[in-house]
């Protein structure tokens, strides 16, 4: 069975995203780019990666696995050069690899797919092109009569016959193992940067008669990012293919307004209203309805569920079927049962909600003393006066109520009543704003 490695390139600096966090860990719909392209490389079914990074990059210690080795590039001298830091993963197990890069968060795992099997069904050599009506500032893709890649010109060296191009390089390519791959031992620093150009594989295969072919993809998914601008042009293109997939299940009222994370599952029949936002770790069940102007992340909508206008849910919390929350409403770490409401205006934070219980408006879990976070459980069938604040760590029994305006600091027993406010004091003719006579 064959094998291949994907190689991914994440040594560069990126200076011009003035920023203290490495180029590729800035995020595009919640995951860093470097991630993205280890995501698309596994889908893809690549069976290893090698990651290359600058010296000092902490970061990616944490990926290394099995399937995924670090290496070094002590210096920045080129993408021949950087593909060569990563010899050590050029196993005899391995029959292709692929060179990705890691700002480059929208390539696809059916691209890569293509241009490994260009390889492994016998080119030596496959370059990922794509068109652009600008291509000022790429390489030009210089193909024979037969269609095949003869060479990749730099618009420095090219004529104006050949900077009129619109087939253009990526920078993505695919390598046989064996004579192509030590082809990159050839490739010499004759530049003015005086580094090692991976495009320089293409004219040595050229002198020593490699069958090189190319494959096309769309310019918004080959886009590299190098600053903030391009990170947010990178965005929008991964929001659009979001919305795109939530569509061919969901109704989305204004879909220019709804912002998706990387992994978020939106079921059939799922209704989301306009200016609605998807944090990661976000799972939204089959039926369920999200009113307007809702922000969640980290949590489970089960089917049917409802939540918004106006709403917020973070910190691993599930919201179970049927269940209506409402506007001004924020639920945190909160495990609420079928059929939970909470209309309006409330604080729901490390608690457990039982079945059909109905929690007041301007309800508050007082979950936090300061230093701990404690927890509230309600039971099922439950009813939470408006106004009431439960000081955790408390239990509400089932089908017990809490008088409108109660301060909770005691366990409610099952079926109970508990009030817990200050007895109403009526002065007659005592109004400060009674005429004195």
């Amino acid at each position: 069975m064959a094998r291949t490695l994907a190689v991914i390139l994440a040594a560069g600096k990126g200076t011009r995203m003035r920023s203290g966090t490495p180029k590729v860990l800035h995020k595009v719909g919640g995951l860093p780019m470097v991630d993205h392209v280890l995501a698309a490389a596994k889908s893809a079914g690549v069976e290893r990666a090698a990651l290359v990074v600058g010296a000092g990059a902490s970061w990616a210690t944490d990926r290394a696995s099995d399937a995924l080795s670090l290496h070094v590039q002590t210096e920045q001298m080129g993408t021949a050069h950087a593909v060569l830091a990563a010899r050590e993963a050029f196993t005899d197990d391995i029959d292709a690899i692929v060179v990705l890069f890691g700002d480059n968060p929208l390539v696809t795992a059916a691209t890569i797919d293509r241009m490994v099997d260009r390889v492994l069904g016998g080119a030596d050599l496959a370059v990922l092109a794509f068109r652009t009506d600008a291509p000022t500032g790429y390489g030009r893709l210089l193909l024979d009569a037969n269609g095949h890649v003869r060479a990749i010109r730099e618009e420095r060296d090219a004529t104006e016959e050949e900077r009129a191009i619109t087939l253009c390089n990526s920078g993505v390519m695919a390598i046989r193992a064996g004579a192509p791959l030590d082809a990159l031992q050839a490739i010499e620093a004759n530049n003015a940067k005086g580094e090692y150009y991976l495009t320089d594989l293409v004219a040595i295969g050229a002198e020593r008669g490699f069958n090189m072919v190319w494959e096309e993809a769309p310019l918004a998914e080959v886009m590299g990012v190098n600053d903030r601008a391009q990170l947010a042009d990178a965005e929008a293109v991964f929001q659009q293919r979001a919305r795109s997939r939530a569509l061919e299940t969901a109704t989305l009222i204004a879909p220019e307004t709804v912002f998706f994370s990387h992994d978020t599952v939106v079921g059939e029949d799922v209704t989301i209203e306009p200016n609605v936002v998807f944090g990661t770790g976000v799972a939204i069940g089959d039926g369920a309805r999200i009113y307007a102007f809702t922000h969640l992340v980290d949590t489970v909508v089960s089917p049917g569920a409802a939540i918004g206008p106006f709403a917020r849910s973070r910190g691993g919390t599930n919201v179970g079927p049927g269940a209506k929350i409402g506007n001004f409403v924020e639920l945190k770490n909160a495990a609420l049962a079928t059929g939970v409401k909470i209309s309006h205006l409330s604080y729901i934070g490390d608690a457990g909600v039982g079945a059909e219980a109905n929690i007041g408006a301007g309800t508050i879990t007082c979950n936090y003393d300061g230093v701990n976070k404690h927890r509230t459980e309600i039971g099922a069938g439950a009813f939470i006066g408006s106004n009431s604040a439960l000081v955790a760590p408390v239990s509400i029994g089932e089908g017990a109520f809490v008088a409108s305006g109660s301060v909770i600091v005691e366990d409610v027993p099952a079926d109970a009543l508990a009030i817990a406010r200050g007895r109403q004091a009526t002065k007659p003719d005592r109004s400060p704003l009674k005429p004195k006579p």
